[in-house]
């Protein structure tokens, strides 16, 4: 613990809890997702399981002080296992009107709000649409209000360092970190050891946001508005080394990890696009692991990079959002007829069309199994959290080339910008991927390069091998020989093959796992980042006593072998999805089973209360049904 921290244990009084959930509010240029991130790692190293969901306006810079440039930083973190970023706050900080007003209803009765209550001015509650200052109205009384005056004290903290007014208020920021680091026990030395790496060329600035740290903090311990602060003990996970990771980021090392066990080189052709850029970002840091990394001129550039790159034997990659996936989807089907390994990643967003750039929504599924021209079928996977991405992107690799076929990984905006404990895997435990290119023609026989194994997957012959030379195009192919046929019974003959080789899939992934009892009245069937809230609400409803089970999927094409029989084991399926229920419409198509949906559209994840009330409502029906 910083000497600090240390200092003050004996003059505060300390209460001990399992967890807190706390939101950071304020104007999108106020630091909120750096002080939110900046909380998560601290608490990461402090031993707590974590989970975080940020959010912040689609504008590059919304006006300022407005409801519409409101940035947030959630964060929850426990001494157990969570699995959400929580549903109500035990905290809110609040950096001005706007922030106030467009997060109150999510802090619970009784909990803290702070407030820099400078920037409370006329001109800051016009910018707001507010014609009355909130903090002077009857509901505060509801909540511990702490008015804490930020800009003041920030000036003051920083006065001797010659700054303007403007770049002292920018360390705002810091000050409400140090108060948020005291309320909660986080140390400081994690902190200022990010100030120094990233304020250090500048030495004023850096002094700046330390002092600013400090006289945060040191408000905390001397201020009669709060008289005790929290302390949350270290959770108990499973052994190991961890590090705090975020959704993007883990999909960035499964992918180099993936190239490294495969031994090949990663290339990964890409066009901007919230949320899917920061994978871009990431990579571009390991040109020294054999990452080629493009940033092309547009979607279709991309894609179609990609494919070249497949065709002479690198790992390809190409990721984007659903606008970007519609442009890509004619050279998706390219792929699918040349049958080449790649991966098409989906970070999945709001739509339709530009619709919720920052917002998280899980619509995409079905574009990525039906959004081709002709018979096209792709396996499909889908992450269920920031962690889960560096696996998925290791099998999804796997499975690419053991069938030679382009994959389709799922994402969304809540994954992609989470972040969680990561537990670092060991290099012993990971198999090899491994690759067999043909190296010539076999005695006397003709090269056929569609002739097919057991996985019914055609040879990766690299161009350029001897007596190797092949064709390939988007016409459609003689089976075995690769020439162009329109023959009609070879041509059904094809788009038999190919979905017969996405099926084999299912041959080759695990037995679908099931929490909780294996038959019962309810079974929660969810796919995604969905995964949390499920899981959570599951797990209380067993605890309350109701007879329901948790199924999430990961593979969506195919689905697990034993998904039928699962399926067939409870009197009701429920199927929680963040859109108007599209795993829904394929898990009756496929099961004949009259699922219920339960949908929600509105860019923001479920609550686990909404959830439980759901399963509560299903599952009491059973109950009365069973007693009349």
């Amino acid at each position: 613990m910083s000497s600090d921290a240390s200092a003050a244990q004996a003059a505060k009084q300390v209460e001990v809890v399992t967890g807190i959930t706390v939101r950071l509010a304020g104007d999108s240029g106020d630091g909120m997702q750096l002080l939110g991130t900046q909380l998560t790692n601290t608490s990461a190293l402090s031993g707590n399981d974590v989970a975080t969901f940020p959010d912040f306006p689609a504008e590059i810079r919304a006006p300022r002080g407005t409801r519409a440039g409101v940035s947030g930083f959630q964060v929850q973190f426990a001494s157990h296992e969570v699995h959400t970023p929580g549903d109500t706050l035990d905290a809110l900080v609040a950096m001005n009107p706007a922030a106030l007003v467009t997060n109150l209803t999510d802090l619970r009765e009784g909990g803290l709000l702070i407030v820099n209550e400078d920037s409370f001015e006329a001109k800051d509650l016009k910018l707001a649409n507010l014609t009355t200052n909130p903090l002077e109205e009857p509901w505060t009384e509801n909540y511990r209000v702490a008015k804490v005056p930020m800009t003041k004290l920030t000036r003051g903290a920083v006065a001797e360092l010659g700054l303007s007014m403007k770049e002292a208020d920018r360390c705002r920021n810091f000050f409400a970190m140090g108060l948020v680091y005291w309320l909660y026990g986080r140390e400081l030395d994690a902190t200022l050891r990010f100030i120094t790496a990233k304020f250090g060329k500048i030495p004023a600035v850096q002094e700046a946001n330390e002092r600013a740290l400090r006289a945060g903090w040191a408000f905390g311990e001397t201020t009669e508005l709060l008289g005790v602060s929290y302390q949350v003990e270290k959770a108990e996970l499973p052994p190991g080394k961890y590090r705090n990771i975020m959704g993007n980021q883990a999909l960035a090392w499964g992918l180099m990890t993936a190239a490294q066990l495969s031994n090949k080189e990663l290339f990964y052709g890409s066009y901007p696009i919230t949320p899917a850029s920061d994978i871009l970002h990431e990579l571009c840091k390991y040109k020294n692991y054999g990452v080629c990394t493009v940033q092309a001129e547009d979607e279709i550039a991309a894609v179609c990079a990609s494919i070249g790159a497949a065709f002479g034997g690198s790992m390809a990659v190409t990721t984007s959002s659903g606008p970007g996936i519609a442009l890509k989807a004619e050279a998706m089907g390219l792929a699918v007829m040349i049958e080449l390994p790649m991966l098409v990643i989906d970070v999945q967003r709001g739509g339709p069309s530009t619709g919720l750039p920052t917002k998280t929504e899980q619509a995409d599924l079905l574009q990525l199994m039906f959004g081709r021209n002709g018979e096209a079928p792709l396996p499909v996977l889908a992450a269920q959290s920031p962690g889960d991405c560096f696996d998925t992107a290791i099998e999804a690799w796997r499975i690419a080339t053991q069938h030679m076929v382009p994959v389709v990984i799922l994402s969304d905006g809540y994954i992609a910008n989470g972040a969680e404990p990561w537990r670092v895997p060991k290099v012993e435990e990971f198999d090899p991927i491994e690759i067999k290119h043909p190296e010539g023609k076999q005695g006397a026989e003709e090269f056929l390069p569609y002739s097919r194994n057991e996985n019914l997957a055609r040879p990766w012959a690299i161009p350029g091998t001897p007596e190797l030379m092949h064709r390939v195009g988007g016409l459609e192919k003689q089976d075995g020989t690769g020439n162009v046929s329109y023959d009609p019974e070879n041509h059904e003959k094809m788009v038999h093959i190919r979905a017969e080789k996405v099926a084999k899939v299912a041959d080759m992934i695990p037995p679908q796992k099931v929490f909780g009892p294996d038959k019962g009245d309810l079974l929660v069937l969810s796919w995604g980042g969905t995964y949390g809230a499920c899981h959570t609400a599951v797990a209380g409803a067993i605890e309350a006593g109701r007879s329901v089970a948790h199924c999430h999927l990961r593979h969506l094409n195919p689905f697990p072998s034993n998904l039928g029989h699962i399926l067939e084991s409870y009197q009701q399926v429920l199927i929680p999805e963040l859109n108007m229920g599209q795993l829904r419409m394929l898990i009756r198509d496929r099961f004949l089973v009259d699922a219920i949906g339960f949908n929600k559209v509105q860019g923001k994840p479920f609550s686990v209360v909404e959830l439980t009330d759901k399963i509560h409502s299903l599952t009491s029906q059973q109950l009365k049904s069973r007693a009349g």
